[in-house]
């Protein structure tokens, strides 16, 4: 397979807005698949998205192979701003862009499902956490891979729950994201019978010091602090609340979105006994090891977590499919891809046998684990120890109570 490597890197809304690659000739833009993978480069969510969800989906692509056309794949950051997002997604498919990947940032998120839909091209969510991708906003055009808010109250909200911890007081990024994840959390803590005593929407992006907040949290006498947010705003929460003292004096912390990149970066010993929910761990098995030795070639650096994990997966369940299908006819209609997505049985070495269901929700089993402590570390991000397994068809949202205007009751 040939493949192609340009990177496209917008500094502004206005950069975004104009920003071009080079043109294929017609006959072989009519034999090439484009990829472009929308993402974070540069800010809150770098580490848990941006380069290494490129490495991934290039992964993907090569050890896709030659099947009879080629596949280009380019990059932008969209920096965490929706006008900027929207901005790439329109200029991307109207220049022959056939399938959009990624997408931390639920605001982003939403708004690139919107053009991917007006514009009838293929749009796989990784990044973005949103439940409502496949709730009220679902679309024909959109599936959502790897985790989303509903699983993670779920799994990390839940076991929080039932480990005493029935007050809560979240702090929450003031945007869609945070605010799903606070709803979705909520709702879990009030069926297990425990309040949530109160919430302070902290600024997204751009906040730094979180002290505050923190306090006004202490303040509430809840005994869980949920954090609604991720990336460095998690790390920078979880770490002020150690200089405060807040964990020893018996409060918890649940951290509701974490991944093994936030653990690496604050270090274990101020991350330990936290607990979180991924979907991926790049030590679980066979596969997810030989799966993290070909990346780590490419991001030496950075170990996969389940972001960069689904841009593998989606990137290579959506190759199968154009396969099936024709590079014209998967070209010609992006809700066709999807459904022929929808109907194929997924495969890979990271998240192993799957399905996909109506509503473009993708299922696999949800991982809850406990970050371990420094002497308990056998080596190089040796971070988690497996407490609990959700199984794929528990772990997310029934179907039924969704609102995805896909499904017919």
């Amino acid at each position: 397979m040939q493949l192609t490597r340009r990177t496209l890197f917008a500094t502004g809304a206005s950069a975004a807005a104009v920003a071009s690659f080079p043109r294929l000739g017609r006959a072989q833009a009519a034999n090439t698949i484009r990829i472009g993978v929308l993402t974070d480069m540069s800010g809150t969510y770098r580490d848990n998205t941006g380069p290494t969800s490129v490495a991934c989906t290039r992964e993907a692509v090569a050890e896709f192979g030659n099947r009879g056309f080629n596949v280009e794949v380019i990059e932008a950051d969209h920096q965490n701003r929706p006008d900027v997002g929207v901005n790439l997604a329109r200029q991307w498919f109207d220049q022959g862009v056939d399938m959009i990947i990624d997408v931390p940032t639920s605001s982003v998120g939403l708004a690139v499902a919107g053009v991917a839909r007006e514009k009838n091209r293929t749009y796989i969510n990784v990044g973005s956490a949103t439940a409502d991708l496949t709730g009220s906003q679902c679309s024909p055009n959109t599936l959502h891979w790897a985790y989303d808010t509903y699983m993670l109250a779920k799994s990390t909200g839940g076991a929080t729950v039932r480990a005493g911890g029935d007050t809560w007081f979240f702090i929450t990024a003031d945007y869609a994201f945070g605010h799903a994840l606070e709803r979705d959390t909520a709702n879990f803590v009030r069926a297990a019978g425990g309040r949530v005593l109160g919430n302070v929407r902290t600024p997204f992006p751009g906040t730094t010091d979180f002290s505050a907040f923190l306090l006004q949290a202490q303040a509430s006498r809840a005994k869980v602090i949920g954090l609604a947010n991720a990336g460095a705003d998690t790390q920078n929460c979880v770490k002020q609340a150690a200089e405060f003292g807040l964990t020893r004096r018996g409060i918890r912390l649940a951290s509701l979105l974490l991944f093994i990149n936030d653990v690496h970066g604050m270090g274990l010993q101020t991350a330990q006994g936290l607990v979180c929910t991924e979907t991926f761990y790049w030590d679980l098995n066979d596969r997810t090891r030989a799966f993290t030795r070909r990346i780590l070639a490419r991001t030496p650096n950075n170990y996969p977590n389940m972001i960069h994990a689904g841009c593998y997966s989606g990137t290579l369940h959506y190759l199968k499919a154009v396969a099936e299908m024709g590079v014209q006819a998967a070209k010609a209609s992006g809700v066709e891809v999807v459904n022929r997505m929808k109907a194929m049985p997924s495969e890979d070495d990271v998240f192993g046998t799957g399905i996909i269901r109506p509503d473009g929700r993708r299922l696999i089993p949800a991982y809850l684990f406990e970050v371990k402590k420094p002497e308990e570390s056998q080596g190089p991000w040796d971070y988690y120890k497996l407490v609990q397994t959700t199984p794929a068809e528990e772990a997310f949202r029934p179907l039924n109570e969704g609102g995805c205007p896909l499904i017919r009751s």
